[in-house]
């Protein structure tokens, strides 16, 4: 039992680690994820002053974290199993991408901002060229600002080049050159207008008057904007395609680059959370003890001996409780399955029995039962395969669900093949049913087990309460295993007074069995009074009453038998009501927790039921007008209904049973889980 059902032993190890050492030692514990840090007994250093170093990593990181992000390439929150601490050649490169990335995005920057101010000046000028106005009223617009005069046609490039990305220079008509200069029209916005008129009075501009009564906006404007336009619009889609080659060029890089950042800025995190001196670093935490020899060794040789190790017992520290152990379990595939059920509950107390293998199997019991139909099962069987780690990509995120899936799916198809249902229809199995009860008992039968009390299908009442009775039996074990690691747990524990006189110690389990014992009396004298006869004896009231006694009195008996007064330090009234409502409690805990496996036999039933209904329906429908393709339809749709509605309706009905009446019984304190430091979470 200690080796199946107990969580594996557990040491302190202490290291005392040369600082130029560290980050190989926590790179090595990140990798092999071998160590839970104890990180509360590290003082964090926040307010110390990060040095060059750490400033240097998340500013890369940061740096490479917004290139990847304006590439459009997706990073992982956590590096990679081939990912190493940056070095000289990794910086370099992270260098040289952050670089180019950066100076494309800058460009894109630029262009994009260009763009928009032709396209709003663009705008304006569309807006007003048809309007019956003066073109010197123009000058009052809101957005766009013109200028209309000579200049000198050897200044015109100049011109641009000094007021590039902030206004618009275009000739009008043929510009004859003169002694005045050539005619410009200039264009910006009311923002840009001053610095401007300073470039155009600096360039020897000369502005010349509008014939009074010219409308509108020039179309040479107009023209040259749409220009401008177009060509913005090319440089941007030029852009984009540099951007396609920079991602195909040092996309993996990045990705590279990204993780190995990230893995060196979390080893500096940890680092400012550790205890540390001059010249070394305190790392302490808990290790499984068949490792600490692995851990010891391999230590050593990645610090050339320059390392000290310590391990302790935990049983020999005496400022360590079990709470603070971490519980490790170490279970085959099938089970480890189950263990996000167990540890999103509670993790067991360190010491305590680890209840992950019972969950397991019956979890896929109750489920099976609930759930019976051949083909229904073998769906879920194949979404388990699908989330399962040679499964699409996209699935990966429901990985932990695959074993349960493929688990439950087994359970339903064995009680499906039990039942004679495969996507709802009970006749597919009829036959291959008939040979094999043939061939095993020589009585062949149509079904193995009929649950519908209906004569038409091989059932009866009595058959479905024989039913009934077995999901009741199934509860009273259920909750008898849930007594007996709770027992356990109190006596490796040595807390004997809850082990012998609580409800779900040794009096507990007595009065609950004993129940058993009379109610198992009365059914055989109820099914078969001619041979059995049900009597209440003298010593059934005494199997009764004196483990719930033990239950009301158990405080003040161990107050008397371990020497302890008063043996009513609350009072004999406030005593007295506590024991009455212990005994209420637990006549009523035992009944219901053992009546609530009823539901089990209830779904059951349903998901018949419900299957028949699916089946009769669409037989019903295949033999009118509409046709077979409509009876089809019907067994889809309804098919689909059931395994989504109901199987997520069993499997809530099946967590519940087993937080509520099998956890209850034993997971009085909680634990922690065993979280080893790791860079990589989902390994």
């Amino acid at each position: 039992m200690r080796g199946k059902l107990r969580p594996r032993k557990m040491r302190r190890v202490r290291l005392t680690i040369f600082k130029r050492d560290i980050d190989g030692v926590i790179e090595f514990l990140g990798r092999k994820s071998l160590m839970h840090l104890s990180l509360d007994e590290a003082s964090p250093q926040n307010d110390i002053q990060e040095g060059p170093a750490t400033i240097h990593i998340r500013e890369t990181l940061g740096k490479l974290t917004k290139a990847a992000l304006w590439l459009g390439l997706p990073l992982s929150k956590e590096p990679e199993e081939s990912s190493t601490y940056p070095g000289k050649a990794e910086a370099a490169l992270a260098d040289t991408v952050i670089s180019v990335i950066s100076s494309l995005n800058d460009h894109e920057n630029q262009s994009l901002e260009e763009k928009q101010k032709i396209e709003e000046t663009l705008n304006e000028a569309r807006a007003f060229s048809s309007l019956d106005a003066s073109f010197a009223d123009l000058d009052q617009l809101s957005y766009l600002t013109l200028r209309v005069g000579r200049l000198d046609a050897k200044r015109h490039d100049e011109l641009r080049n000094s007021l590039t990305g902030h206004a618009l220079i275009m000739p009008l008509g043929a510009n004859e050159g003169g002694a005045q200069g050539s005619r410009i029209l200039a264009a910006t916005s009311r923002k840009g207008r001053f610095a401007l008129d300073a470039e155009l009075k600096k360039m020897g501009f000369v502005p010349i008057e509008i014939p009074e009564g010219y409308k509108g906006v020039p179309p040479e404007l107009i023209a040259s904007l749409e220009d401008r336009l177009q060509k913005a619009q090319e440089e941007l889609d030029s852009i984009n395609n540099r951007k396609k080659i920079l991602l195909e060029e040092y996309g993996a890089d990045l990705a590279k680059l990204a993780a190995s950042y990230l893995m060196a800025d979390i080893a500096e995190q940890l680092k400012k959370r550790l205890v540390s001196t001059q010249h070394v670093f305190l790392l302490s935490g808990w290790v499984p003890a068949e490792l600490v020899p692995v851990l010891v060794k391999k230590l050593e040789e990645l610090t050339e001996g320059r390392i000290a190790v310590q391990a302790y017992y935990p049983e020999g520290l005496r400022d360590v409780s079990r709470e603070e152990i971490p519980v490790y379990v170490n279970h085959g595939s099938f089970i480890k399955g189950f263990e996000n059920l167990v540890f999103s509950y509670g993790a067991p107390l360190y010491g305590t029995i680890d209840p992950t293998p019972i969950v397991a199997f019956s979890f896929c019991l109750i489920f099976g039962i609930m759930f019976g139909d051949v083909g229904q099962g073998m769906v879920l069987f194949l979404l388990g395969l699908l989330t399962g780690k040679r499964g699409p990509a996209f699935l990966a995120r429901f990985r932990k669900f695959s074993i349960p899936l493929m688990s439950v799916g087994v359970a339903s198809t064995t009680m499906g093949f039990l039942i004679g249902s495969v996507f709802t229809n009970k006749d597919i199995l009829k036959g291959p049913t008939k040979a094999f009860t043939g061939f095993l008992t020589g009585n062949p039968v149509e079904r193995i087990l009929n649950i519908l009390p209906m004569q038409e299908m091989g059932g009866s009442v009595t058959m479905l309460f024989y039913f009934f009775g077995f999901t009741l039996g199934l509860g009273v074990i259920l909750n008898s295993i849930g007594l007996i690691i709770n027992l356990v747990n109190l006596f490796s524990l040595r807390k004997y007074e809850y082990a012998i006189f609580s409800k779900t110690g040794l009096a507990g389990i007595s009065f609950f069995w004993y129940a058993l014992f009379i109610a198992v009396r009365f059914i055989f004298a109820l099914v078969n009074p001619e041979k059995f006869n049900f009597n209440f004896y003298w010593f059934d009231l005494l199997g009764l009453l004196l483990p719930l006694a033990g239950i009301a009195l158990g405080h003040m008996l161990w107050r008397l038998i371990t020497g302890k007064r008063p043996l009513f330090p609350e009072g004999l009234l406030t005593f007295s009501i506590e024991g009455f409502v212990e005994i209420l409690e637990t006549i009523s805990t035992k009944i219901s927790n053992t009546v609530s496996f009823l539901r089990v036999g209830a779904f059951a039933l349903s998901h018949a039921v419900l299957a028949y209904i699916v089946f009769w329906f669409s037989e019903e429908v295949s033999s009118t007008p509409v046709g077979t393709l409509a009876g089809i339809l019907i067994l889809l749709i309804g098919n689909a209904i059931i395994i989504l509605l109901k199987g997520l309706i069993v499997a809530i009905q099946v967590v519940r049973l087993q937080y509520y009446e099998f956890f209850s019984k034993f997971f009085s304190e909680m634990g922690v889980a065993f979280t080893p430091f790791r860079f990589r979470r989902f390994q």
